[in-house]
């Protein structure tokens, strides 16, 4: 036979019981006892979501801000990878609101923005890569194309720290969210004096 439930570390209860070779009439049993229940909330905290959200909000803007220098000075086609970029704005806000307050649908959300900014920061660096503007044979074109590549690096690099944070985040949240509601008991240790 199959067992149904199985104990898991959510929640332990450890009863420390007195030596039965010397307790009286009804002092087997203590009168307190600890209880620790692991909170999925609580674990999420420690991922640090309101530093990171923090951190990806100002990336987003920061990649918004070249994206948009580049598009203005060489070609408004580059707005094509810089302006999704406010997905790491949105994804901030909400991962900054998430470790503000115990709602879980706050969390919950977070989770799915940073998912999906997770696969557009990859297809911003795979776009940031392809990319390429041809320069005509100005004098100064030279200088305009080192500032141009320096500038589409920038937002390459902002685009991988935002891949990281996501990485990260999506770890962290997965902990408080994805977890089993059912089929577990708490765990109960009865530790007995000697």
């Amino acid at each position: 036979m199959r067992y149904t439930f199985k104990p898991d570390d959510c929640m332990v209860i450890s009863i420390p019981l007195g030596n039965i070779r010397n307790a009286r009439e009804g002092q087997l049993m203590p009168e307190k006892f600890t209880c620790v229940f692991k909170d999925a909330y609580k674990v999420f905290l420690r991922g640090r979501p309101k530093e990171l959200g923090a951190a990806q909000l100002s990336i987003g803007v920061f990649a918004i801000c070249v994206g948009s220098l580049i598009a203005v000075e060489y070609d408004l086609a580059h707005l094509v990878y810089a302006l999704p970029c406010a997905l790491f704005i949105a994804s901030g806000i909400l991962t900054f609101a998430a470790g503000k307050s115990p709602f879980m649908p706050v969390v919950k959300l977070s989770f799915i923005f940073n998912i999906i900014s997770l696969f557009w920061s990859i297809t911003a660096l795979v776009l940031c890569s392809i990319f390429n503007k041809q320069f005509s044979s100005v004098p100064d074109s030279i200088s305009k194309q080192h500032m141009f590549v320096g500038l589409r690096v920038v937002v390459g690099v902002l685009c991988g720290f935002e891949l990281i944070l996501a990485l990260v985040l999506i770890y962290w949240e997965s902990k408080a969210i994805c977890r089993t509601h059912f089929n577990t008991l708490p765990l109960i240790s009865i530790k007995q004096d000697i």
